[in-house]
């Protein structure tokens, strides 16, 4: 199996195609990358920017390049002696545009005869053998159907008919009965659709990639992939959507000839990924949190809880299980109850309870359930303990919940199945989707993969889970920014800096707050870490992501009832960043005011992820400043000429200074070069242990093994502290053998060195053992 040492994420689409990537190939090989990593390839809508919703899984996006650009791609990289990774959706396709996807207008065309019929997850039985599409603005817009060539059309939306459904002279309501598809109002899909989706995501169509017949139909072009030599690899997108994600991770591992696999799995703390999962680990999320926390300052918890509560008008900061639970059960309850109650309705009747009984008792288990799903047998005691939990919470639930477990821990049972691919659905709109909008005393706590409650990670523990990643999950996946993340890693530095600072934070907070009110104090607190996280920032860019994170946090605001006050006063607290002087100063003073505090932490998160066990990956653009907020902000263009042109400069001999961007590039390209060129460097894991007053502002590690020195990483942590404090001063740092700085040039003699003097040119520094001195 064909292993990379790094990789680089491409976000493929129209605007950047398959062979835009291929032409980058050279500079992501100066750059060290090791292997190109892209965004879904395959068809998917018309326009979409992201790929996740594919609409033919046969063939490769024509919009993206086709399989000409594919070609292409991979010729380049095997020119320049790199690998491909490709991600890869096996849970769902895309059925916005049904005539865009040829399964699921046969499926609407032919109903349960068709032959695409098993791909799709539907309850025929619920719609009276009719599939439910959610389109109509409402139950009366049934009165605004036409029959058009050949086809029935709800304004600019197209619906096959059914073989002899039509004739002259009927009515297209008349048509309309006749289908194997009932339009509804789209209100009716919380509760009554009939098919599995993606989330809540009704254009996302769930599918049977459990059956050999639909992997394989699914899968023929990714399988032509590795017979032809084009791709080396692949992420697998929500495996926790899919019945059986251990069945199809073998299948996959054949399918590939044993390629190298990564899953997009959300780990919980002490979460392990199952052991028969034919995977060489995940995509990096549990890495990402591991990194945030070690360069969060743990004084600054109580001031900052101390914000929160007043912020709430209560005496305490928010319970984050207490909401979590309560955000949960309302997506139970609401956006995701046609499937709660799917999975009632898979109760026999012989058990005695009415379907509503166990849909109450199955939301209020899946409520208390701590991980995004089981993997029966795997995760059968988190099940019990959910529902001895549900059970204590509702007293009234306590048969429902006994005569349901049985039935949920046996992995033949289809509740149980079923049960395992939804409670997934509901931990990410709860929780990723609505609570990380909630809970905002600091914002780099609430990223995907994230435990909010760990405040901070302190070096040793830091150490422990590093030492278990190599022993572990050597291979597995690390980053810091995605396609997914709430807020991208330098904004994220930014924010961290505030648990240093939490007190000016405070005030700043409430000065920006007297300027330019929203009713909403934790939204607030959200809302400027933020801006201040992407200052300077546009403003189309800030209001797309005030309103998105007031809607998702949907206290004051919804997305399918907005409140026209609250947003309007939302939108005015933005506009006011650039239209009202005073407003403007407070947001660029404490920007000033971190900034250097936070390009050491940006760097020395950067460093660290690059250089620890695992396999680093690098999002887009992220070599400079990643300072994007959520999606879409986070899959703008990126400029690769000026960031070719910085790194000729470097490659001339040019060292930036310190807190700039070309900076980072540096940090970020010897890293790379070092991972790929030098892997004997990068075998083993040991802390480094400093000495002296400022100790506990360096995380510092050796990734040699015993009797081979290799790379030693030197990080600053809490610079904000560090500087309060007088620096470095006579802090010391033990050097196995003779070392030099991968990043200045510079040399350091093997013992006790000053942490001041391989600090004084960067906040961070990659010592490498000098030629003859490693074994």
């Amino acid at each position: 199996m064909r292993v990379p040492a790094s990789t680089y994420r491409l976000q493929i689409r129209k605007s950047f195609t398959l062979f835009d990537a291929a032409e980058k190939v050279p500079y992501l090989k100066d750059l060290g990358v090791d292997w190109v990593y892209l965004s879904p390839i395959l068809t998917a809508e018309q326009g979409s920017d992201h790929g996740y919703d594919v609409t033919d899984p046969s063939a490769v996006d024509p919009e993206r390049g086709g399989p000409e650009g594919l070609l292409a791609l991979s010729r380049a990289a095997r020119e320049h002696g790199m690998g491909v990774l490709v991600d890869i959706v096996p849970n769902h396709v895309g059925v916005a545009t049904p005539a865009q996807n040829p399964w699921w207008w046969s499926l609407l065309k032919e109903g349960q005869g068709s032959p695409y019929a098993e791909a799709f997850d539907v309850d025929w039985d619920l719609g009276g053998g009719k599939i439910r599409l959610p389109m109509l603005g409402s139950g009366e817009d049934l009165d605004k159907l036409e029959v058009k060539d050949g086809e029935l059309h709800y304004y600019d939306h197209r619906f096959p008919l059914a073989e002899g459904s039509y004739s002259d002279g009927d009515t297209p309501q008349e048509v309309h009965s006749r289908q194997h598809y009932e339009l509804m109002d789209w209100r009716r899909a919380d509760a009554e659709l009939n098919y599995r989706r993606f989330f809540a995501v009704t254009t996302l169509a769930g599918i049977r990639v459990e059956l050999a017949s639909v992997f394989e139909k699914a899968h023929s072009e990714v399988g032509r992939w590795f017979k032809e030599g084009l791709v080396d690899g692949l992420r697998v997108d929500h495996p926790d959507g899919l019945a059986d994600p251990a069945g199809y991770l073998r299948w996959l591992k054949d399918l590939t000839g044993g390629a190298y696999v990564l899953v997009e799995k959300i780990l919980e703390p002490g979460e392990v990924l199952p052991q028969d999962f034919a995977t060489e680990g995940t995509t990096g999320y549990d890495a990402l949190a591991d990194v945030d926390r070690v360069f969060i300052d743990p004084a600054g918890q109580q001031a900052l809880d101390a914000l929160d509560a007043a912020l709430r008008g209560s005496p305490a900061p928010a319970d984050y299980a207490e909401m979590i639970r309560g955000t949960k059960r309302m997506i139970a309850d609401g956006i995701l109850r046609s499937e709660v109650l799917r999975l009632a309705r898979l109760v026999p009747e012989s058990h005695g309870l009415s379907v509503e009984q166990a849909a109450d008792a199955i939301a209020e288990i899946i409520a208390a359930f701590p991980v995004y799903r089981s993997y029966l047998p795997t995760g059968a005691e988190i099940l019990k303990e959910a529902c001895e939990s549900a059970a204590a919470r509702r007293p009234e639930l306590d048969v429902a919940v006994g005569t349901l477990l049985p039935l949920l821990l046996d992995p033949a049972n289809p509740i149980a199945v079923r049960f395992q691919q939804t409670s997934g659905m509901v931990m990410a709109k709860g929780v990723e989707d609505t609570a990380f909008y909630r809970y905002t005393r600091l914002g780099t706590l609430t990223e995907v993969g994230a435990e909010p409650t760990e405040f901070s990670v302190s070096p040793e523990e830091f150490h422990h889970r590093m030492l278990r990643r190599q022993q572990e999950l050597p291979l597995s996946m690390t980053t810091l920014s995605t396609h997914d993340t709430k807020r991208s890693e330098d904004a994220r530095a930014r924010i961290s800096v505030i648990a240093e600072l939490p007190q000016e934070w405070t005030d700043t907070l409430d000065t920006l707050r007297e300027l330019a009110p929203v009713p909403d104090g934790p939204y607030e607190n959200l809302l400027w870490q933020a801006i201040v996280a992407a200052w300077p920032a546009s403003r189309e860019r800030l209001q797309g992501y005030a309103e998105k994170a007031a809607r998702e946090a949907g206290n004051s605001t919804t997305w399918t009832d907005p409140n026209e006050e609250f947003e309007s006063q939302v939108k005015a607290a933005v506009d006011a960043v650039f239209d009202d002087e005073r407003v403007t100063k407070v947001v660029e003073d404490f920007v000033a005011r971190i900034d250097s505090h936070a390009a050491s932490n940006s760097v020395s998160a950067k460093l660290v992820q690059l250089t620890m066990p695992g396999v680093p990956d690098v999002y887009q653009g992220s070599e400079f400043w990643e300072r994007s907020l959520t999606d879409p902000d986070n899959r703008r263009p990126v400029d690769f000429a000026v960031r070719q042109e910085e790194l000729a400069k470097l490659d001339g001999g040019t060292l930036p200074e310190a807190g700039t961007e070309a900076s980072k590039l540096l940090v970020t390209s010897r890293a790379l070069r070092l991972r790929r060129d030098r892997p004997e460097l990068f075998q083993g894991y040991s802390p480094a242990t400093a000495t002296g007053p400022a100790a506990g502002h360096l995380l510092a590690f050796h990734r040699g093994t015993e009797g081979a020195p290799g790379a030693l990483t030197l990080a600053t942590r809490l610079p904000a502290g560090l500087a309060a404090d007088g620096g470095w001063r006579d802090t010391a740092v033990e050097l196995p053998v003779a070392m030099q700085d991968a990043l200045t040039g510079a040399g350091y003699a093997a013992g006790a060195v000053s942490v001041a003097d391989v600090l004084g040119t960067y906040p961070v520094a990659l010592l490498v053992p000098v030629d003859g001195e490693q074994a």
